[in-house]
């Protein structure tokens, strides 16, 4: 092998790879390659990590809450120490701003979401211990027994990164291992994120194997290692056509698969909220979109608004600013190539392209900040194929006859992450506020008022999930600290066991003195009380 092609984390040590073959990272903005190979594994390889990963997650299985905690701040503050390093890897690979991006915003998201998820390991609720005194019944939810394969995406160097973003948190919170497939966008940042992660599990004195790293798996063998005996369950971000293959191979084997694949996020402005604040909300939709040049699983892919004056007036408004803003770059030749064919599609299915609409206008890989529009007819005679996303900075906007014809649009839509309605601020668009917002509710994960779709908070309350395709399930999000947790559990149920044999978390006595549990039919702190 050659000697510069770099090593994959398995088994609790860096080693050369049983590579089928190498690949390099490309520089967006320049389209230049990086000279570091890294290797496309072999089954070999994940047979490799798959065992490591179940003796690791026994030995996990016997390691305190407290300890897998300090395993989550330790890393978090070593991604802290080695900021500068990462900021600058991040920037080669994806050409994301070092500031406020990268810098000051994605390193303190990523670290946030680290130290959340040791809070909640150590406090413990989201097992939701439950104890029926009565019959001696107990349940709680607990690891899944096997690790953890996490695919991260191209967009979040740091905050989704499949080592360091909210699935690796959650997983390894949940007292699992973790098997990591890098994105190809930012394998350099990965594996640097992969040593700090190592130095972490040595410091805190965790198995070596709780955490792995692999660059690179063929198409097949990654189906192979999702559908794998031994794997407890896979977590993944991308695209839907990568993703659906994943989810048919992991459902074949009746393994869990979670999955992010994004989605249109439809934004509805209606009439009173363009005549209150029509300049604020141009800002704001434009800012949103282009926002990481529209590379954000929530942007604001599609509006719907109501034909008239204003909206004719908003449309030119925000066509002016999309032509006065600059063209930012995109994640790599892929992601081009894909924006390129999902605006021909929209064109081809009755969409008008207002303003942009072709490649270029930027630096390295790069398309022109793009608004097309269709009406509503239109839309409805072909709703399917106009829901075509276009990931990045280009949005549809669909201008309807009327407040039935919205109804019908809302009711033609797949499953999205995100839905957002504008209205007045004063009480002009209450009516149909209140049509509206019961028809979307259903057909989306989160439902915002008077707010752009991005905002993915680092919040208990968040759900980054949301009706098939945006998500495999739609009860389960990929944000939010402690329900993200339930994905990567195990409902435990133990049956007239003995007390001392007992997780300490179903044992008579709360082990913490906060850990809330339902005794009997009612959530508590307090201890078991024997009934007299």
């Amino acid at each position: 092998m050659h000697s510069k092609v770099k090593p994959v984390l398995i088994g609790g040590e860096w080693r050369p790879a049983d590579a089928v073959e190498t690949f390099c990272a490309v520089n967006p903005r320049t389209k230049s390659i990086i000279d570091t190979a890294f290797p496309v594994s072999s089954m070999k390889d994940i047979e490799a990590a798959l065992k490591a990963a179940r003796s690791a997650s026994r030995e996990l299985m016997q390691i305190s809450p407290e300890k897998i905690g300090s395993f989550l701040v330790c890393y978090a503050d070593f991604i802290e120490k080695r900021r500068d390093d990462l900021v600058d890897t991040a920037y080669e690979e994806t050409a994301l701003p070092k500031s406020p991006r990268l810098n000051d915003i994605e390193i303190p998201r990523t670290t946030e979401q680290l130290r959340k998820a040791a809070e909640a390991v150590k406090e413990r609720s989201w097992t939701m211990p439950t104890i029926d005194t009565e019959l001696n019944i107990r349940s709680m939810f607990g690891p899944l027994g096997g690790p953890v394969v996490v695919f991260g995406p191209n967009n979040f160097p740091f905050a989704f990164n499949g080592i360091s973003g909210g699935d690796f948190a959650t997983a390894v919170a949940a007292g699992n291992p973790v098997i990591v497939k890098a994105h190809p966008h930012h394998p350099s940042t990965t594996g640097l994120l992969a040593e700090e992660a190592f130095k972490a599990l040595k410091e805190v004195g965790l198995p070596l194997s709780t955490v792995q790293l692999l660059y690179g798996t063929r198409y097949e063998d990654g189906e192979k290692m999702v559908s794998h005996p031994l794997v407890g369950a896979t977590a993944y971000t991308g695209s839907q056509k990568a993703g659906l293959r994943l989810k048919a191979a992991a459902d074949r084997a009746g393994k869990p698969v979670y999955l992010e694949m994004g989605s249109i996020n439809p934004v509805i402005i209606l009439p009173g909220a363009v005549k209150e604040r029509e300049k604020f909300i141009v800002t704001e939709f434009v800012v949103s979109l282009l926002s990481g040049t529209g590379q954000f699983c929530t942007n604001p892919g599609f509006v719907i608004m109501i034909k008239g004056e204003e909206t004719e007036h908003f449309l030119k408004m925000v066509k002016e600013r999309l032509e006065a803003e600059p063209v930012g770059t995109l994640l790599g030749e892929a992601v081009e190539k894909n924006l390129i064919s999902s605006i021909e599609a929209l064109k081809s299915s009755g969409a008008r392209v207002v303003t942009g609409g072709s490649a270029g206008g930027g630096e390295g890989y790069c398309f022109q900040n793009t608004l097309l529009r269709v009406d509503g007819r239109r839309f409805l005679e072909n709703s399917e194929a106009l829901q075509q996303e276009a990931f990045g900075n280009a949005s549809l906007f669909v201008i309807a006859e009327n407040l039935d014809e919205v109804l019908r649009i809302i009711e033609t839509l797949e499953g999205n992450l995100v839905g957002s309605i504008y209205t007045a601020d004063k009480d002009e668009d209450d009516e149909l506020y209140d049509r509206i917002a019961p028809a979307l509710r259903p057909m989306v994960g989160r439902l915002a008022n008077n707010k752009m779709p991005p905002g993915v908070a680092v919040s208990i309350a968040m759900n980054h999930g949301g009706p098939f395709p945006a998500s495999g399930h739609p009860g389960f999000t990929a944000v939010g600290i402690p329900a993200s947790m339930l994905r990567f559990g195990m409902l435990q149920c133990f049956d007239n066991v003995r007390g001392q044999r007992l997780p300490l978390e179903l044992r008579d006595k709360n082990p913490t003195g906060r850990l809330w549990r339902n005794i009997d039919g009612k959530w508590t702190t307090g201890d078991v009380t024997k009934k007299k």
